[in-house]
């Protein structure tokens, strides 16, 4: 009797075990619409942006890199994409333009990473442009290991006679009403691992009308068709006892009146990220949109190999805050750090190289300089071998942060 009632207990408890691993199953969906700026966002009623805010937060944050340094980036559409995509910024990604003529593939796309560490998981791509599943992510190439996603829809901008193009992009606007309820649905029946929702037609509201009741009117839908899929998100949760992160963002402010983007402005520069998890302090600096690839791969547990993890330009926006907006100045042999600390009295790490053969596939030989503080935010150090161009990494309790820096000498 004693035996029966204690297999009985332990079969109670291997069943709880089980039902509580499968309850904290974690789900990633991000959104790009496209080209909103940051105060028609903020001026328009989004209600169901609004209530996805409610449970966590939104933020004004940044495109197009080290404004005059190295990894300056330009505020165009892929470009933003490939750098949330990637997690680096466009003098390691190389997709300089909507062309996307010769992207880098050495900089893994955060759907390479996470099917390295969760083959049977699934991925998915809904998206208004074509090119994000087959240039970007790079889908069934060589030089992306032929990465498969287990769900896409996409390419309907291609099909002229289902959607013939006209002035006004109506077409694109009908592409998206179906792009999105298609991402809601599957959502709802398959519930894709990592989604990514591509929308587009706020951009071409703004090219073609800059900041206009057209482009609030854009806006609106874009609001509706996030509420189709945050709708169904929270059904999800509801009925499979699942955990989703959902992130929002844009890929670029715009100038003067609305109506363009590329260069350097303060108003190209300018976006924010909206999402349903309340972010740490690093939030509160003006995150980039580099720093969304770290915080999806916080969230889902990836394990970054670290020659990878080097290179990343972002830091994650859940977890611990450590440490960010590392910068330095070399002369002659003589290197200056700097960082922001977020005071949790822990210690870091610092390497550097001259070299820079990630960028072809190959490994970077670093040599590590010393021990930090990380409550003093800043350190000098002596290289010993003058190098006209250097790349810091600070290497943090978990995750790193880099910069280059070219010697002033």
């Amino acid at each position: 009797m004693h035996r029966i009632y204690s297999l009985t207990v332990l079969f109670l408890c291997f069943f709880l075990t089980a039902f509580q691993a499968r309850a904290q199953e974690k789900k990633t969906l991000f959104i790009i619409l496209d080209g909103i700026q940051r105060e028609l966002l903020i001026k328009n009623p989004t209600p169901n942006m609004d209530d996805i805010i409610s449970e966590g937060g939104y933020f004004p944050a940044y495109v197009g890199g080290a404004k005059g340094g190295y990894s300056e980036t330009p505020t165009i559409s892929a470009v933003g994409y490939n750098s949330l995509l990637t997690g680096v910024w466009v003098n390691k990604h190389n997709v300089k333009g909507n062309s996307i003529r010769q992207p880098n593939y050495n900089y893994w796309t955060i759907f390479r990473h996470f099917k390295e560490n969760y083959p049977n998981k699934t991925t998915a791509v809904y998206s208004t442009w074509l090119d994000n599943r087959t240039k970007l992510i790079g889908e069934n190439l060589e030089a992306t290991g032929n990465f498969q996603l287990d769900y896409h829809f996409d390419g309907l901008e291609v099909d002229t006679l289902g959607y013939p193009h006209d002035d006004e992009s109506d077409y694109i606007k009908r592409i998206d009403q179906e792009v999105a309820a298609y991402a809601a649905e599957d959502v709802r029946e398959k519930a894709p691992d990592l989604t990514w929702v591509y929308l587009q037609y706020t951009d071409d509201m703004g090219h073609r009308f800059g900041a206009s009741p057209e482009m609030d009117l854009g806006i609106q839908e874009a609001d509706r068709q996030v509420g189709m899929i945050w709708d169904a998100i929270q059904e999800r949760e509801k009925k499979f006892d699942e955990e989703w992160l959902i992130v929002i963002t844009t890929d670029h402010g715009r100038g003067e009146g609305g109506f363009h983007h590329g260069g350097q402005s303060d108003e190209e520069r300018a976006t924010w990220i909206i999402s349903n998890k309340a972010f740490n302090e690093i939030a509160s600096q003006t995150p980039g949109i580099v720093d969304i690839f770290p915080t999806m791969a916080t969230y889902m547990g990836l394990t970054i190999p670290k020659n990878h993890a080097m290179e990343v330009d972002g830091v994650s926006l859940l977890g611990e805050a450590y440490a960010s907006h590392l910068t330095g100045t070399l002369s002659g042999t003589e290197l200056k750090l700097n960082w922001k600390s977020y005071g949790n009295g822990e210690t870091g790490r610092v390497w550097v190289t001259s070299t820079n053969q990630f960028r072809y596939g190959n490994s970077d030989l670093y040599r590590m300089l010393g021990e930090v503080n990380l409550e003093d935010e800043s350190a000098n150090f002596d290289i010993k071998v003058p190098q006209n161009n250097v790349k810091v990494v600070l290497e943090l309790p978990t995750g790193f942060i880099n910069v280059w820096v070219k010697n002033t000498d």
